[in-house]
């Protein structure tokens, strides 16, 4: 049974009981489906990838926000000290990410974060090509991008 389309139905269900249906009124309803629907986890079958999937894009967004946060302080800090801190750089960044809307995803998550771009994917699907504001240390910049972003949007994507 997919719980995504019954978290939506009961949303429906409960705005619908409520005679009004906002935005808002859809939201309480997703969110109190969404409990009911992982307290009765045991009269589906068990476990669900489904509530794992929620937590892992849940997290993802959390994570987006707080590397927005921090990526843009750095950034205002540099453009608005007399000192120039940047030291831009075109780098290579081998994916592990493989589907087309995991390396879409990828690609505009580090292209919204200040301070990184994303230039373009090699045609073989292997490498993005990310211009860089701050590389003192190029490897150290590819590995946080990899072991942030990139680790997870593939882990939001795994059955």
């Amino acid at each position: 049974m997919n719980l995504f389309l019954l978290n939506i139905l009961l949303a429906v269900i409960w705005a619908a009981l409520w005679g009004s249906f906002t935005q808002a009124q859809f939201l309480v309803g997703f969110l109190i489906g969404f409990i009911t629907l992982w307290i009765a986890q045991p009269l589906f079958g068990g476990p669900s990838g489904y509530f794992l999937r929620a937590w892992r894009i849940v997290r993802l967004i959390l994570f987006f926000i707080y590397d927005l946060c921090v990526s843009s302080i750095r950034v205002a800090y540099d453009v608005l000290t007399p000192k120039d801190l940047s030291n831009p750089a075109i780098l290579e960044m081998p994916l592990d990410v493989k589907s087309d809307i995991e390396i879409l995803l990828v690609t505009n998550l580090i292209s919204l974060t200040p301070g990184t771009l994303s230039i373009d994917v090699t045609p073989d699907r292997k490498t993005l090509i990310v211009h860089a504001m701050f590389a003192d240390d190029p490897d150290a910049v590819i590995a946080d991008l990899k072991s942030g972003m990139e680790r997870m949007v593939k882990e939001v994507f795994e059955e």
